[in-house]
């Protein structure tokens, strides 16, 4: 275990968690709601530090990032626990996990970078479970790859408190964050959480210099309007920007959502479509196979920069930034 970071101690060994948006008050020999952070007798503990539950090495597109770093490999670990419920949650086997039921093994800072490198990976990403509630680990691999010339990400729900994510900022080059839906009841009702704290630190993100993409799973019966859609979408232009890769993806059931069916590929498309007229440069579709909206294209003269096929990528129209036929610079990220 490891003292945490981000805690305020608030007499008669009580502390109040800073590091996400539940802030949670925990009472000595309690923990918070994501699991993994523990007060005993009046201090914090980090009780996951250094514990994986998950390692591989990924294509960046399997994030899904499309702009950062596209077409290189990821080191990729997850841990256990979540600050979110979600009720279709696709990890659920780590996420509500606990240390004496989770087989895990021990990765120190050191040993994790060492491995990327020797992987031929080209960024390290903190996903599968929630890379917030593993605060401490993430911080202090991340400034040790930075300065070994590695990216690092985040795949992430977004419930992080200002506090910790300026924290972060110095070693995190991208954020990948989950936007569920566009209204806070699905928020409360589906993940045990509020939509205003994750739209407030994705643009804190953006404002910190951190790469952002988006991705919003659509499920039927829950978040799959058009009018929500459309609302979401708008958002991310007017707060984030019309170059900001949005991802949709097609909900498949899993979990405590086995009630409905999957996604039809052709709404996914429409919503691409219709996120396409209303300004929005690079809609992604997730999940529905080989489509219209795999491939990355100029926004300016519509040549191809960036072919897709699963999650390979080939970069075949860009020269760095640039676009090889018009000259429009993209807002991809090709060196850290």
């Amino acid at each position: 275990m490891r003292e945490a970071r981000q805690y305020i101690k608030t007499g008669n060994n009580a502390v109040q968690c800073t590091l996400c948006s539940h802030r949670c008050r925990i009472a000595d020999g309690k923990h918070g709601i994501c699991g993994v952070r523990q007060n005993t007798h009046g201090t914090l503990y980090a009780t996951t530090y250094g514990l994986v539950s998950a390692e591989a090495v990924d294509p960046i597109e399997k994030k899904p990032l499309y702009h950062f770093l596209p077409g290189t490999l990821t080191y990729s670990l997850g841990g256990i626990g979540c600050n979110f419920t979600c009720r279709h949650c696709q990890n659920w086997q780590i996420s509500q996990a606990d240390r004496q039921s989770a087989r895990l093994v021990s990765i120190s800072p050191e040993e994790g970078v060492s491995r990327a490198a020797a992987s031929g990976c080209a960024s390290i990403s903190w996903t599968y479970n929630e890379p917030t509630i593993w605060h401490e680990y993430p911080l202090d691999m991340g400034m040790l790859a930075r300065s070994r010339g590695l990216g690092t990400c985040y795949v992430t729900n977004g419930y992080i408190t200002e506090e910790a994510l300026r924290e972060l900022a110095p070693m995190l080059s991208a954020f990948r964050v989950d936007l569920k839906a566009f209204t806070d009841d699905f928020y409360r009702k589906i993940c045990g959480a509020h939509l205003q704290p994750v739209l407030d630190a994705v643009v804190l993100a953006r404002e910190l210099g951190m790469h952002i993409e988006t991705v919003t799973l659509v499920i039927p019966g829950e978040n799959d309007s058009m009018e929500e859609q459309e609302a979401l979408i708008r958002w991310v232009i007017e707060n984030l920007g019309p170059e900001t890769p949005m991802h949709f993806s097609a909900f498949h059931p899993d979990f405590r959502m086995t009630d409905r069916g999957g996604t039809p590929a052709a709404l996914i498309e429409k919503i691409c479509t219709r996120a396409k007229e209303l300004g929005l440069q690079f809609p992604y579709a997730g999940n529905v196979g080989h489509n219209g909206f795999d491939d990355t294209c100029c926004p300016a003269c519509g040549s191809l920069l960036i072919k897709r096929r699963g999650f390979s990528a080939e970069i075949v129209g860009l020269d760095e930034r640039q676009c090889k036929n018009c000259g429009e610079t993209i807002g991809i990220v090709r060196h850290v």
